[in-house]
């Protein structure tokens, strides 16, 4: 045997499409065959498919004639035999040596880079109503480099050992938590999907992995590949159930060793509540892993380039329809600036084409399901009676075909408006305009406005500006990006995640969120035991 390295990752490079590319006439091919037939999903328990009376059709979110297929829908019985099935797979996986471990999720990446790329591309596009950018930077990059990164960030782990002294030797062994986690994972992100499952395995736990109801597909694709690389039976656990029956026997079974969770802070505050209210039934405290919501703002100081903060305005609020957590959904501009920031913003919005994420001329596609629609929707209809509130372009939706609503731009006259203080998911962002002379004051005005601090930007050439800025808003943003749009977090290089209520940051795509999953134990050897029990204090003086 061997002291077995992980190879150095590198952050898997993004593919181009262009007209006429390799990629394109791959992805081409991809979605008209996922398109010919509708997909039948079972659950996947102990390795095995598991089906049931209950079906529920799955449809694309910009089209709703296009049935893409079903899944079916598990009950107590398929919740308890997951936990009996992961609990039965606990052993063997926690003996298996962790460079298996991780050649498994390694094998997961390649094939993912390779025969898996235009499939789960092109299933994104089509389930999550990404354009090809958004799953190709998403589906395929940010899960591969998930799949390079973690065991690289494992191996580092094990590498953490203690110092030793004179006949002593002294090590640290990183187990597996006691039970099995529970990893709910939401409908925005196939390499969250990806990810929240995989992370506490790759330490040697085991899980019940439950998706968003949106996106199983991309699930069970991802499923598919793990199983493909060698994922032992019963290891993760794919459970497609309604949210009271995992209440009831997931959340208070006392075998839960943890949570890993990406979602509502509303659901996240009922777990934590189940949790707390059942911990005295627990074999251990189970850890709590979650990202929620985001308030995300850009902050622009009057050094700033107008053409520079007009582009990451429209990328950071409108790509993937603002439904990513870290979406920009509020602005601070200062007023000599505000006039040509306007006009740049208005241009470049007016420009995005909205349709099918299969037309790659579209930049705007649908919003994921007739819930989001609606709640998106009553923003925009509150931002139209407001009267501190005016709509600058943007404010027409439809869902006659799919769930369309505009990139919409809305100026607020109050930096307390709803619409700059509650989290939106959708795309719609809001502008205040501050007078020059009010920038340090703005910035409290910014820093105290949210519960959230997910994600934030500040644009100056000024870096006394940018000092400032840093230094007040310290708190306001897990991620903060400086002369950039506040979206686009890479595995490895800006691990990822809030505090206050955007979650426990605990920084996914990096070791951070690695060692959540472990539980160390402290070994002393003693080599040379002592043979007196007398220490040399005692001697008479």
């Amino acid at each position: 045997m061997g002291n077995f390295r992980i190879p150095t990752p590198v952050n898997e490079p993004i593919k181009s499409y262009l007209p006429g590319s390799p990629e394109r006439k791959a992805l081409r091919q991809a979605l008209a065959d996922l398109k010919s037939r509708k997909l039948e999903i079972p659950m996947i328990i102990g390795g095995k498919e598991v089906k049931t009376a209950k079906t529920v059709k799955i449809t694309a979110p910009h089209d709703h004639s296009m049935e893409l297929g079903y899944y079916y829908q598990g009950g107590p019985a398929e919740i308890e035999l997951a936990i009996r099935s992961a609990l039965e797979a606990k052993e063997a996986w926690n003996n298996l040596p962790w460079e298996q471990r991780a050649a498994i999720f390694l094998k997961a990446a390649d094939l993912l880079a390779g025969p898996y790329r235009a499939i789960i591309n092109a299933a994104t596009m089509l389930t999550h109503s990404k354009n090809v950018f958004q799953a190709e930077i998403d589906s395929a990059c940010e899960l591969i480099d998930f799949y390079r990164y973690n065991p690289y960030f494992m191996q580092q782990i094990y590498d953490m050992q203690p110092g030793s002294s004179p006949a002593v030797w002294n090590y640290s062994d990183y187990r597996p938590l006691e039970g099995f986690v529970f990893a709910v994972t939401p409908f925005n992100f196939v390499s969250i999907a990806g990810n929240l499952p995989t992370a506490p395995a790759m330490m040697g736990n085991v899980v019940i992995w439950k998706p968003a109801s949106s996106t199983v597909y991309t699930a069970h694709i991802i499923m598919k590949i793990l199983k493909e690389a060698g994922l032992p039976d019963g290891v993760i656990n794919l459970v497609t159930a309604r949210g009271a029956d995992v209440g009831n026997l997931i959340m208070k079974n006392p075998n839960l060793a943890g949570i890993h969770f990406t979602g509502s802070t509303g659901v996240f505050h009922d777990m934590w509540k189940t949790v707390g209210e059942n911990i005295a039934g627990y074999k251990g405290y189970p850890r709590i892993v979650g990202e929620t919501g985001g308030k995300d703002f850009i902050f622009v100081h009057p050094s700033a380039s107008p053409i520079e903060v007009a582009t990451a305005m429209t990328r950071g609020a409108f790509e993937y329809q603002g439904q990513k957590c870290s979406a920009a959904s509020r602005a601070y501009v200062p007023a000599s600036l505000w006039n040509e920031v306007k006009e740049l913003l208005l241009k470049q919005v007016g420009e995005l084409k909205m349709g099918s994420p299969e037309d790659c001329t579209n930049f705007i596609n649908a919003v994921i399901d007739k819930s989001a629609f609606t709640d998106i929707i009553a923003f925009i209809d509150y931002a139209k009676t407001c009267k501190e509130c005016q709509i600058l372009i943007g404010g027409k939706y439809d869902d006659s075909k799919g769930y369309f609503i505009e990139p919409t731009v809305v100026q607020s006259t109050d930096p307390h408006c709803k619409l700059m203080e509650e989290e939106i998911f959708g795309p719609v962002l809001t502008i205040y305009v501050y007078q020059d002379a009010d920038f340090e004051r703005t910035l409290h005005v910014c820093n105290n406005t949210s519960p959230y601090a997910l994600t934030g930007a500040v644009f100056a050439r000024d870096r006394q500006a940018v000092t400032v800025a840093s230094k007040i808003l310290r708190n306001a943003a897990g991620n903060f990006y400086i002369n950039d749009k506040p979206t686009g977090a890479v595995v490895g290089q800006q691990p990822f995640g809030g505090a206050r209520a955007s979650g426990t940051n605990d920084k996914a795509g990096s070791l951070l969120n690695m060692i959540r999953w472990t539980s160390p134990r402290s070994i002393k050897e003693t080599l040379v035991p002592p043979t007196d029990y007398k220490y040399p204090f005692m001697q008479a003086d």
